[in-house]
């Protein structure tokens, strides 16, 4: 009797240190997840706690071309001439004219913020001189033609243009039928005179020459 009363006690107090040992259950709170600007394509990684990880990557093109890597190979000591600051939308299927843009409507020239020029050094566009400096570019889309603005508005979200603050507008030359850019790009390429900032997405082909003396 007694053997019995000792394992029901030991039982007893075996079922009461795990009861103490017991965590009690903890309610967690759920933040709201960060929501991507108007405008802005939907992140391909909305779990990321700091900031969504956006489907436009932001990219960025010197002239001299790869600018950064000839200064720290020390191949340069000058500086830079200028750069373009953009985000990258990419087709993911869609037709560019119909779908992405449309002809004679402004466009922001990227997605996100609004894409930047900046100018280091003086530079001529359309014979008229451009002062180092800030810039932002946005385009208009035509069938045979692009109309390129330079604009005074800075720091500001690409969807809505400011005319108002056109420092210059130039009227270029589009092609089609070019080998297909998935990814929204612009890089400068050298030019005789200057500089070409080429442009390309989907098929079309826009090139901005730069003067540069």
């Amino acid at each position: 009797m007694n053997c019995i009363k000792g394992r029901w006690y030991l039982l007893a107090g075996f079922a009461l240190l795990v009861a103490c040992n017991q965590k009690p259950e903890t309610k967690t709170t759920q933040t709201a997840p960060n929501v991507a600007p108007p405008g802005a394509l939907q992140p391909i990684n909305a779990t990321n706690p700091y900031e969504p990880v956006d489907v436009s990557p932001l990219d960025m093109s010197y002239y001299p071309v790869h600018y950064p890597l000839q200064k720290m190979s020390g191949s340069t000591t000058e500086k830079p001439v200028m750069r373009v600051i953009y985000s990258r939308p990419h087709l993911q299927g869609r037709s560019l004219f119909g779908s992405v843009l449309k002809y004679d409507q402004p466009w922001r020239m990227g997605a996100n913020e609004a894409t930047e020029l900046d100018v280091f050094r003086p530079v001529y566009l359309n014979n008229k001189k451009i002062e180092p400096g800030r810039y932002t570019l946005y385009s208009i889309p035509h069938e045979k033609s692009w109309t390129i603005a330079l604009n005074n508005n800075l720091d500001t979200w690409g969807l809505r243009q400011d005319s108002t603050q056109d420092l210059l507008r130039v009227e270029v030359p589009s092609t089609s039928n070019n080998p297909m850019v998935e990814y929204f790009t612009m890089v400068f390429r050298q030019a005789d005179t200057g500089a070409n900032l080429v442009i390309a997405w989907g098929e079309t082909l826009v090139t901005l020459p730069f003067v540069i003396k």
